[in-house]
């Protein structure tokens, strides 16, 4: 039997979909899709932060492609 999909929330959904559009800006800044996801994933503490700062996924690119 195929278990149910939990449910996220709305704030997670908007976060995640906010990182995926921060993927876009860092292949655009020359990383691969997968250094982008990576690096996602390993400073997933700053990009949140940098979510609920109110950041747009561009400015956030920009600040992890310039060292943040």
């Amino acid at each position: 039997m195929a278990k149910k999909n939990e449910e996220l929330d709305p704030e997670t959904l908007a976060l995640i979909n906010w990182c995926i559009e921060v993927e876009g800006f860092l292949v655009a800044g020359g990383a691969t899709l997968e250094q982008a996801q990576e690096h996602i994933e390993e400073q997933v503490e700053w990009f949140t932060d940098q979510f609920y700062d109110g950041l747009t996924p561009e400015q956030a690119g920009k600040a992890a492609l310039n060292g943040h």
